[in-house]
């Protein structure tokens, strides 16, 4: 699955930290704003406790989780949507992702200045997106005097996407983002062809310092208040502590950090789990002596579409699958018990795999 989360917000938030926390690529980090020119791209392994008790069970040869691609996008400021600090080229690598996780600062460190002077996630994030919107508002605006030269020329249903071009900058100029608006699939495809920064959809992260990492704290609070009207998931992350438990080899020494956070996992996990569910996405197994592995696939794919993730020749040969219930596998410990108990499953093409399947494939090409 070729899907990219991108973690945006305003300058020294911290998101670098936490795109360390998780990623194979370390990105630097800095106290001083607009110290980096670019994005940093890395795989992220999406954490499942089902992967471990499958391999607990199967005890394979090795273990394959699934990943993401995560982008950390530079820093932004008031003005970026006009070339302010780094300006456009970051909005363009924002309008690359599918997903979007918005990490805002919601602690104090009198070491580490914040551009806009004071510690307020509510406007940073009001900043972000009046960028986002700004852009997004530019871009329809561009297409509106593409359509209208259609009109002129008696373009068939160009007026009637005229139209929809105006609703789209009526909201954009009440402030209201693509992505709360509602529209149904006719209306979507007169823009589709943008990548509306506004559009994608959005996991709020609160950076907070060790004291909050549990229940959060007042600027979190303003947090959830601002956004409780979106729908969307706000998580809290201890961005500094997190960096340093990933840091550690030792998995009981990490295991011991997190007991004095009041942790049981590190929070970069939840948020990893919320990006790959933001991202539209499941997880299927399949699983033999050799491997245990997860595989990504979309929500809704079908079996065949499921067994070209593994292969394009099990897909093109795909005769039927083979499908055991996560839970039917581990409360019964094995296939054959499976099947004994009348929890062994074969499907034809039109099954949609369902999140959590074991599935083997039967092809012949």
């Amino acid at each position: 699955m070729a899907l990219k989360c991108g973690i945006i917000g305003i300058t020294n938030t911290g998101k670098t930290t936490i795109f360390n926390c998780v990623s194979n690529t370390k990105a630097e980090s800095s106290n001083f704003v607009f110290s980096t020119n670019k994005s940093n791209i890395g795989q992220i392994n999406v954490p499942d406790p089902r992967l471990d008790k499958l391999s607990d069970l199967v005890k394979p040869q090795k273990t394959i989780s699934t990943s993401i691609e995560i982008v950390d996008i530079p820093g932004m400021a008031k003005g970026s949507s006009k070339g302010e600090g780094v300006g456009n080229s970051f909005l363009a690598d924002i309008r690359q992702t599918d997903a979007l996780i918005h990490v805002l600062r919601c602690f104090d460190d009198e070491n580490l200045p914040h551009v806009e002077g004071s510690i307020d996630p509510v406007r940073d994030k009001e900043i972000i997106d009046f960028e986002m919107l700004f852009k997004d508002l530019e871009s329809v605006e561009k297409k509106k005097n593409k359509i209208e030269k259609l009109i002129k020329a008696g373009e068939k249903g160009a007026k009637h996407d005229l139209e929809i071009i105006n609703e789209y900058i009526a909201n954009f100029e009440k402030g209201i983002p693509a992505r709360l608006l509602n529209f149904d699939e006719d209306k979507t495809r007169v823009v589709s062809d943008l990548f509306l920064l506004t559009e994608k959809p959005v996991l709020y992260v609160c950076n907070v310092d060790e004291k909050s990492a549990v229940g959060g704290n007042k600027y979190v609070e303003l947090l959830k208040e601002s956004v409780k009207n979106e729908n969307a998931e706000v998580l809290i992350i201890a961005g500094r502590s997190e960096e340093e438990i990933a840091e550690l080899e030792n998995y009981e020494d990490k295991l011991a950090f997190l007991e004095d956070l009041g942790l049981t996992e590190p929070g970069v996990n939840k948020m990893v789990r919320a990006a790959y569910k933001l991202l539209n996405l499941q997880t299927f197994f399949t699983a033999g002596p050799k491997e245990v592995r997860a595989w990504t696939i979309r929500a809704g794919m079908t079996a065949p579409q499921a067994a070209g993730v593994i292969h394009s020749d099990l897909e093109r040969g795909f005769i039927r699958a083979e499908v055991i219930k996560y839970n039917d596998y581990i409360s019964l410990g094995s296939e054959n018990a499976c099947k004994a108990a009348g929890k062994f499953y074969v499907e034809g093409k039109s099954y949609i795999v369902q999140d959590g399947d074991l599935l083997n494939i039967r092809f012949n090409v």
